[in-house]
């Protein structure tokens, strides 16, 4: 290493401990010979550590869990679109179970040399993981954007949707068509905005009908999408639940699905509401009710946010949420009469 840095000195015309302070990014050090040392490095061949790699002009990483749920494409859409508005190309990543992970998509990122990342619904949202990775980031000052999940005592802009105001909107909906045995379909109890749904779910259930209104018993763990959807309105039906408030938009068709295979109809015998509005939820059999993300705005937002950041404006890093709205279709209707 002292051999590198007396190579380095000299190529630069600096001293060793300019070298050092500039490779370890400490101050005192002027930007021209800032300059002269990265120039020095580059010409002698030694790989600049990845915080002083120059970042490629205009390209932005923006990674997202999967494509299957309608929602993750919309979402991409409305980014990326306001990124190319200003300037920016994205470089979409979207994981699948057979594919590469975030880390690995984030290390090919960093070797190009990003302006900044997006990180959509990624590991930030799983409270289960060790979110050090972020706070490595961080620390090499690169721009990032966090939507939906949020890491406390992370200086970094974090976009999300209310799914407290989401659970509780969904209950008080079904409680003013009479329900009461409301169950709760939830894909993860780690996710970060399942638990946030939970929290308003039970604040709902709690408010509406007294201290016990809330029965741990009516909320399903299962998994996600149309599949994880199946299995836990299958489950929940043998506890005699007369409405289903389910994670997503999937997981409510396949709670549909279930529901008419044992021979429930919906909304007559049992009423659904989703989560997202999705395309097409409109054009669903029954058309289904739902609580609508506001991905437009957020997706704005977490693109404005990134580019702020980029061209060195001042942003407040912390969290920024989302109120989601109702939408009423076919789906939900008053609790049968018996």
């Amino acid at each position: 290493m002292s051999s590198r840095l007396d190579d380095i000195a000299r190529q630069a015309g600096v001293s060793k401990a300019t070298v050092s302070r500039v490779l370890n990014e400490r101050p005192g050090v002027s930007p021209q010979l800032r300059k002269a040392v990265l120039t020095a490095l580059d010409v002698l061949g030694y790989e600049r550590p990845s915080r002083l790699r120059p970042r490629s002009a205009g390209l932005v990483g923006l990674l997202l869990p999967e494509l299957e749920s309608p929602i993750y494409p919309l979402c991409a859409q409305v980014i990326e679109t306001n990124l190319s508005r200003q300037g920016f190309t994205p470089v979409l990543c979207s994981q699948t179970p057979e594919g590469a992970g975030e880390d690995e998509y984030v290390g090919m990122l960093l070797d190009r040399g990003v302006s900044g990342v997006i990180f959509v619904s990624g590991l930030h949202a799983d409270s289960g993981q060790d979110h050090s990775r972020y706070r490595d980031l961080v620390a090499q000052r690169l721009p990032l954007v966090f939507v939906n999940g949020f890491i406390p005592n992370l200086e970094a802009p974090f976009i999300s949707c209310d799914d407290r105001a989401a659970g509780e909107l969904a209950v008080a909906h079904l409680a003013e068509l009479g329900h009461r045995k409301i169950g709760l379909l939830l894909s993860s109890d780690r996710h970060i905005p399942a638990r946030r749904q939970l929290s308003g779910y039970r604040t709902a259930m709690e408010t509406g009908f007294g201290a016990g209104g809330y029965d741990p018993d009516l909320v399903d763990i299962s998994f996600p999408g149309v599949e994880g959807g199946y299995a836990g309105a299958s489950r929940l039906l043998q506890r005699n639940v007369t409405a289903i408030v389910c994670g997503s938009d999937m997981m409510a068709l396949g709670a549909i699905r279930a529901l008419k295979q044992h021979h429930k109809r919906v909304p007559e015998d049992v009423s659904v509401i989703g989560y997202d509005d999705s395309v097409l939820m409109g054009y669903t059999d029954p058309p289904l009710t739902t609580v609508r993300q506001p991905v437009l705005s957020m997706g704005v937002a977490a693109a404005r946010t990134l580019i702020d950041q980029i061209r060195g404006v001042t942003i407040r890093k912390t969290e920024s949420l989302f109120f989601p709205e109702l939408v009423v279709r076919a789906s939900t209707g008053p609790l049968a009469e018996t």
